[in-house]
């Protein structure tokens, strides 16, 4: 390459939606439709090559999501000011950076290619312990002491997987670390069904498959379906541009018609 931006064409598949991500989130990052303080992230977006037209128009969602991942991982660090932070499927999120840089362990696990690209265009910060494995590879597990706490974040992440691999990861979580937390997003059945059919969000562009969804109301019982939850909480986004403006407000997101057809965000605790 000659232009001296790095090329983000190295990644494919579910691994090149940390690109879809990133390319939503830095367009919400600056400029009067700002929704979140986030200028490493249209940095990195202009530090690499790549087609970023066939992502189409970008929208407000991710920029939001990580907004409302940041409030619990620091809600989290407040109650455990020693504990370490795991950012499954991290990708190219600068979450660290936008919590100011805190004096916490904080593990980032991703694929190979995945951790390459970060390597490249993310700072090297001491704090953080960069881990080049599948989230599924519960081994990234072994070097982490539970005893200051852990939270873990999955933002991303389980709806590329089916039903019994998320499940079996959070419950993993819950055993592995008790008195930790996590958080992790879901798509409602009707987007899951709609993304297994295709959806081509551009003609250069189709959504990788999401098999998995749980709606909101699912993701509250989870304290009843695994042992070593203890709650369960739906939190929902910070109020958004257009449409998210809506999934922001209490009495229209938990309305009957719409709470199990939205996007979801799950915080759970585990048991001491």
């Amino acid at each position: 390459m000659t232009s001296g931006l790095i090329d983000g064409n190295t990644l494919d598949g579910v691994s090149s939606t940390t690109l879809y991500t990133l390319h939503n989130r830095a367009a919400f990052a600056s400029g009067s439709k700002s929704v979140i303080d986030d200028p490493m992230a249209v940095n990195i977006h202009r530090s690499i090559e790549y087609d970023w037209s066939k992502f189409g128009k970008p929208a407000a969602a991710a920029a939001l999501r990580a907004r409302t991942f940041d409030s619990a991982v620091q809600a989290y660090l407040a109650s455990r000011p020693h504990a370490s932070v795991v950012a499954l499927g991290e990708g190219l999120q600068t979450a660290y950076w936008r919590l100011g840089r805190p004096d916490n362990d904080w593990y980032s696990v991703d694929l190979e290619p995945v951790m390459n690209l970060r390597a490249r265009v993310l700072p090297h910060e001491d704090r953080i312990v960069p881990v080049a494995k599948s989230a599924f590879d519960l081994s990234w597990a072994d070097c982490i002491d539970p005893e200051p706490g852990v939270f873990v974040s999955a933002e991303g992440l389980l709806m590329y997987f089916d039903e019994r691999m998320a499940i079996d990861l959070i419950t993993q979580c819950a055993a592995r670390f008790p008195g930790g937390g996590m958080i992790f997003d879901s798509i409602p059945e009707w987007l899951s069904q709609r993304t297994v059919a295709g959806v081509h969000l551009t003609e250069h562009y189709t959504m990788p498959a999401m098999p998995f969804s749980m709606s909101s109301r699912r993701g509250a019982s989870l304290a009843a379906e695994i042992p070593a939850v203890v709650s369960a909480t739906d939190v929902l986004f910070p109020t958004g541009p257009g449409w998210w403006r809506f999934n922001s407000m209490p009495t229209l997101a938990n309305n009957r018609l719409i709470r199990d057809r939205r996007t979801s965000v799950t915080v759970l605790r585990f048991a001491a």
